[in-house]
């Protein structure tokens, strides 16, 4: 088996998984409006287009490094451990967890484990899957898919914090904000 089969599989195995287990979930009781999910995902859109549509190919993108057999496999294994930490949050966020910017029954603001270390450690996990992968591509085209990519969680997770914030009570959520970074660990 190849790197580049070992990333399919990965990305493959996690997004059956995720979907899934979308079914458990609690009750949405508020949505966000749908119109400040549009900027987000059409971002994140464009960034996955780049970076997983083989781009480079089409339009004969240089490497602009040689990571090797050993330094692919490395990187599949980087995206794994992004992918494992994303279940550790959704397994921990349990019932709360929601594809889209909602609030659930009962939701309150989770601040142990995964959510002790970023306010959102499944787009942590997400981008380190992401960056591993644009890693072992090596191409202009894919670093700029996973920049556009984060670029389109970081505004998720923007508009994610303000509808929580509202929700939630700001004092509460400015609290949770000021104690644990948003993306990065120990920034």
């Amino acid at each position: 088996m190849s790197p580049a089969l070992g990333f399919i599989l990965a990305w493959t195995a996690w997004a059956l998984s995720w979907g899934a287990a979308a079914a458990w979930s609690s009750h949405t009781a508020k949505r966000s409006a749908i119109a400040s999910a549009l900027a987000y995902r059409l971002t994140i859109t464009a960034g996955a287009v780049l970076l997983f549509h083989r781009t480079s190919e089409r339009l004969k993108a240089p490497m602009l490094w040689h990571v090797g057999l050993i330094g692919a496999w490395l990187l599949v294994a980087v995206a794994v451990l992004g992918f494992l930490f994303t279940w550790w949050a959704r397994l921990h966020l349990g019932k709360l967890w929601s594809g889209s910017v909602t609030l659930k029954e009962d939701h309150r603001i989770i601040d142990s484990g995964p959510y002790g270390l970023v306010r959102h450690p499944i787009y942590t996990g997400i981008l380190v899957a992401i960056f591993a992968t644009a890693a072992a591509e090596a191409t202009l085209p894919a670093m700029t898919g996973a920049a556009l990519m984060s670029l389109g969680i970081w505004m998720k997770a923007r508009v994610e914090e303000k509808f929580l914030r509202q929700e939630l009570g700001a004092a509460a959520y400015d609290s949770y904000a000021a104690r644990v970074p948003m993306l990065l660990p120990f920034l």
